[in-house]
């Protein structure tokens, strides 16, 4: 599960990249300090994986159960960076059915849409990969996960700012 969460952070830190640059909007880190993750992704990933299970022969319900439990993790860490770190990385406000700016319905439909991608291509196809990364692989990579998350949640509730992610502007 380990890999598979870095691998979705990182995937979701692709797909942030290329919505902003395809919208034209400025490519700003929504996730850790140094490490190229988007942390709620993976969290999203793994959810939407683990809830569907049950359901993988349904696609419909695989569209519905990872679509909110894709929205659930999205709305928990923006939840998260508001109330522990002081932050906001995200306002849907002015989306329709947008829930206090933290969750909108037209990207609750998008994670929908990329769970059933996600259930029935990217993970049966990636899954085989990252179960043979040996495990003092997985020791590091977890050690360097929960560094970088450290000093990333020390560095945004010291300057309440997620542009101070953006250390590399500089």
């Amino acid at each position: 599960m380990l890999w598979s969460f870095i691998a979705y952070s990182f995937a979701g830190f692709l797909l942030e990249t290329a919505f902003a640059w395809l919208t034209g909007g400025a490519a700003g880190r929504k996730g850790l300090l140094v490490l190229p993750l988007c942390p709620v992704y993976g969290a999203g990933a793994c959810l939407v994986l683990a809830l569907t299970a049950p359901v993988r022969g349904e696609p419909p319900a695989v569209f519905l159960v990872g679509g909110l439990a894709a929205t659930a993790a999205e709305y928990l860490a923006a939840l998260y960076h508001e109330k522990a770190l002081g932050v906001s990385f995200w306002d849907y406000g002015d989306l329709p059915g947008s829930l206090h700016g933290r969750v909108c319905l037209p990207f609750s439909l998008a994670w929908g849409t990329l769970s059933l991608g996600l259930v029935y291509w990217v993970h049966p196809l990636l899954a085989p990969w990252l179960a043979h990364i040996p495990a003092p692989v997985g020791w590091l990579a977890l050690a360097a996960l929960l560094t970088d998350g450290l000093f990333t949640a020390a560095l945004l509730r010291t300057t309440g700012d997620t542009a101070s992610l953006r250390w590399y502007e500089r």
